[in-house]
């Protein structure tokens, strides 16, 4: 006995009926990995800057030493005496400073950079001479480069944020992220959010450019 079932308007019979179905199980689960596929590598990336956090934050304290320290300082700076000096004066929580903006950050991040890649591909592929299979290489070079651009230009101010409270020692100017985003506004423009977006863009581009 053949039966009917009725896919988008249209009749099909049994077999037809069973292949779309399946066509729509695998649509489903491909939306479903990519979604768990984000949502992993989100949570992965939150927990691997937390865990490294403490060697984060004494990377940016060495970087700008010079600035807030005299050459006697300097000559005594390693990263035992700097590690013991933030547990002496502002307690061991002190290593995790600006990373809850690192999180805020990194989760917006991943996901514009993943779906923009995957938009920019499809764009490229559209470009006459790029659609040959022989650029796919090509198409993906260009895809990671801008999806990287993308990604950093969206979410720079956060990557800012963060800076500037990692470079905090005793004295505290900045309170938190909103208050940082609202006082660099207030004393430098919108345009302060985005000092250093150059070089921020370029070594974007440069990572994301994968064949």
């Amino acid at each position: 006995m053949q039966t009917e079932a009725r896919v988008g308007g249209v009749a099909l019979d049994g077999r037809g009926a069973v292949a779309a179905s399946r066509r729509q199980e695998q649509q489903q689960q491909r939306h479903i990995g990519t979604a768990a596929h984000l949502a992993a590598g989100g949570f992965a990336g939150v927990v691997s800057k937390t865990c490294t956090a403490p060697l984060a934050r004494l990377t940016i304290l060495f970087q700008v030493a010079g600035m807030h320290s005299d050459a006697a300082a300097l000559r005594k700076c390693s990263i035992w005496h700097e590690a013991s000096r933030i547990v002496r004066e502002e307690g061991f929580r002190a290593f995790w400073k600006g990373n809850l903006v690192t999180i805020v950050h990194r989760l917006p991040y991943s996901a514009m950079s993943f779906y923009s890649y995957e938009r920019y591909k499809k764009l490229l592929g559209m470009v006459p001479g790029l659609d040959d299979p022989n650029y796919v290489s090509v198409v993906r070079l260009l895809g990671g480069g801008l999806a990287g651009v993308t990604a950093a230009s969206v979410t720079y101010p956060l990557d800012v944020v963060r800076t500037r409270l990692a470079t905090q020692k005793t004295t505290r100017y900045y309170k938190g992220i909103f208050h940082t985003l609202s006082t660099i506004c207030k004393e430098e423009s919108g345009r302060g959010l985005y000092k250093g977006l150059g070089a921020t863009l370029l070594q974007s581009a440069f990572m994301y450019m994968n064949p």
